[in-house]
């Protein structure tokens, strides 16, 4: 396997290194991580990465390097490497809001460029990971998906929708935690003891997507199982209904989308 650099060691860049070492794609001498601190990074180096706070010297010899700063950062880094960026090598972009074509902008016309975006879940192998291209090769988006396949699951959109991924993904891990803490606070309200309500909900709510996993099943057909005539269980479903529960959830969505779609050029 050919080295990597992945430009930028938060959240998602570290994990990603953790996870592409956990599943032996790579040994740590092949994996370079950069951050402007790198006093932050040995600190943190427990792997035995190669570290560095020199992104144009960072990327000599990989085959593949992954952006994972902020998009207010994206461009200074962009025009770092330019300079020494080789045709052959595969740029991978989870900055939200940059398209293939401003990367494009920035490294040469000839750059082979891929956006992904991931979500926190990927400090746990967890990450729903989507995928696109607007030049790229079936055969390099296959390295992605095999890079983002070792921190989760993996799907190859039309880069259109990547700011909708953005939402329903990135964002949407916030989402679904706020449903669990909204159900969790339900749950003192009939009489639990906090700790106690928290983890009934996320119990709960584990079992339910894993229903849907497991099962391969709709969401609405696990939702007949569960609900009788005139019982309780429809009676609050209608109660969230009749308060904009839906209606709300998808709105937050389409506004998060919405937002995504500016962060780059703000």
């Amino acid at each position: 396997m050919s080295k990597i650099t992945i430009i930028g060691s938060g959240n998602i860049g570290f994990s990603l290194a953790k996870g592409l070492l956990g599943a032996g794609h790579y040994q740590p001498n092949e994996i370079t991580i950069t951050r402007r601190s790198i006093a932050a990074l040995q600190a943190t180096n427990q792997e035995g990465f190669t570290i560095s706070n020199d992104n144009a010297k960072a990327i000599q010899g990989s085959e593949v390097i992954v952006l994972c700063v902020l998009p207010q950062q994206v461009n200074g880094v962009m025009q770092e490497i330019a300079p020494v960026l080789k045709e052959h090598q595969l740029i991978v972009s989870v900055v939200s809001g940059l398209s293939c074509e401003s990367i494009r902008k920035v490294l040469g016309e000839e750059c082979i460029a891929i956006r992904a975006m991931p979500n926190t879940a990927i400090s746990i192998g967890q990450s729903m990971t989507c995928i696109a291209s607007d030049n790229a090769s079936a055969e390099h988006l296959k390295v992605v998906e095999d890079l983002f396949a070792t921190v989760g699951t993996t799907i190859v959109i039309e880069e259109e929708l990547m700011t909708s991924a953005t939402a329903l993904c990135a964002c949407g891990t916030a989402f679904f935690l706020r449903a669990v803490r909204a159900a969790s606070q339900g749950g003192v309200e009939i009489g639990f003891h906090a700790d106690d309500a928290l983890r009934m909900a996320i119990q709960t709510a584990k079992g339910a997507v894993d229903l849907l996993l497991k099962n391969q099943s709709h969401p609405e057909n696990e939702i007949d199982k569960v609900t009788s005539p005139k019982g309780c269980t429809i009676a609050g479903l209608n109660e969230m209904e009749h308060n904009g529960f839906s209606s709300a959830f998808i709105k937050g969505i389409k506004l998060s989308a919405l937002k995504a779609d500016g962060l780059y050029e703000e």
